[in-house]
């Protein structure tokens, strides 16, 4: 019987999934009773995927830290580490949104005919407008400081279950630097078991990757039956400069990164990421899609995982280069609709706390929104602008989610490549 690569199973699935989608839709608009019942069981199916994922992300997470801090050594193999893929997460980020920042002031997505275009592009229900305000309300830049204490949660246990990665990273790196500082054998036990965990949540990943294609296919069926695709055209220029954007940044920028810096084939990183990105576009969730980009990139890229165990985890909850890109695009959006000539100075205001607040806010309940509104306190614009981007939001976030994976991804590469790893992925010429 013919296998087919997990990513061609994905990519069909979407595929029908889209199709079944649109059927649905079209049954729910004429009345049809059957089309509710079919989208009710592909989220139900999507929804036990996600579960699964999510299920095993925080066991996953903090044995992978844990028993890769443990073998990289001395201190200062840890601080070169960290610093390196710090580095790289930061650049990359902000290479991102100067990328989006150019975009929207060529296009200008916010004006049409020549006229801001606010009162055109008011399409959000109040309903679902006044949902999100709430929300959003009462964030402000105090969440950026708020990043600090979730480094230290007063309660790590709490902070696992309020899915608070951040905190639960800067436990794993203590834990697992000063698991290397006690005397044999404990330290010898201790690593053999946070190895045993590791390897045993690894399995459990391989099993639900085996569901992959079926999760993909409720997920994305179910989005498309609800929202379909109509509703994006009054917003089809911001959501083609989004779009272009992410594309630039994931296949040209990060290409070029690959190629010239990490001295490997881009092709090769694309085709094995493949399964990773594909997954992160249907479920929108870094975290989530988490277990499977470990997996490709141990197992088709080649990295030690000494270098995904810490390099991963970490870029799941710091790096997000495509939320960052939408947030900066998404701001400079609704200042055009609102008909404000932005300076060089506020738009430098804009790329400082999209920065900040990819790396920061990631972790708050409607993330990228949380984020655009500290944008728009910051340069004061009304929040009431956040209504124009609910209509394309949740495709946007399927796309930005895979260019984060993908980013996460490159750094992993350049890592184990700076550490002298050799990986599967054909050097560069």
């Amino acid at each position: 019987m013919l296998k087919l690569p997990l990513h061609i199973q994905i990519l069909i699935a979407i595929a029908a999934a889209i199709v079944t989608g649109l059927l649905i839709k079209m049954a729910n608009e004429q009345g049809l009773a059957g089309g509710a019942h079919i989208q009710g069981a592909m989220a139900f199916v999507g929804t036990m995927f996600l579960n699964g994922l999510k299920m095993i992300i925080i066991p996953l997470i903090l044995s992978s830290i844990i028993s890769g801090i443990s073998t990289l050594g001395s201190g200062g193999d840890l601080r070169r580490l960290g610093g390196k893929t710090l580095g790289f997460y930061l650049t990359s980020s902000l290479l991102a949104i100067l990328l989006g920042l150019v975009l929207v002031n060529i296009f200008q997505p916010g004006i049409i005919d020549g006229e801001p275009a606010g009162d055109r592009l008011n399409l959000s229900s109040s309903e679902e407008l006044n949902a999100t305000m709430g929300k959003i309300e009462g964030r402000g830049t105090g969440d950026i400081a708020a990043v600090f204490h979730r480094m230290l949660p007063p309660n790590i246990v709490k902070a696992a279950a309020d899915g608070q990665m951040l905190g639960l990273i800067c436990f794993g790196l203590l834990f697992g630097y000063f698991m290397t500082r006690i005397e044999n054998p404990m330290r010898d036990s201790l690593q053999h078991f946070w190895q045993g965990v590791f390897d045993t949540m690894m399995g459990v990943t391989m099993f639900i990757m085996r569901f992959t294609p079926i999760g993909v296919f409720g997920l994305v069926g179910n989005t498309v039956a609800s929202t379909g695709f109509a509703a994006f055209a009054p917003l089809a220029i911001f959501f083609i400069t989004v779009v272009l954007a992410l594309g630039i940044h994931a296949f040209v920028t990060m290409a070029l990164i690959l190629k010239y810096v990490a001295k490997v084939n881009p092709l090769g990183q694309f085709k094995a990421m493949a399964p990773a990105m594909l997954t992160a576009f249907s479920t929108a969730s870094s975290s989530g899609t988490l277990p499977i980009t470990m997996e490709c990139m141990e197992k088709k890229v080649g990295t030690s995982n000494r270098t995904t165990s810490f390099v991963l985890p970490l870029g799941a909850t710091i790096n997000m280069d495509g939320t960052a890109l939408y947030e900066c695009v998404a701001a400079m959006f609704i200042a055009q609709a609102y008909g404000l000539d932005l300076n060089f100075a506020t738009q430098f205001t804009i790329v400082v706390i999209a920065l900040l607040t990819s790396i920061g806010v990631a972790g708050i309940p409607a993330a990228s929104l949380v984020a655009i509104s500290v944008i728009l306190a910051a340069i004061g614009l009304p929040m009431e602008g956040i209504g124009m981007l609910l209509v394309t939001d949740r495709i946007l976030d399927m796309m930005r989610t895979a260019v984060n994976v993908f980013s996460d991804s490159c750094c992993a590469t350049f890592v184990a490549r700076t550490e002298g790893e050799q990986t599967n992925i054909a050097q560069s010429s």
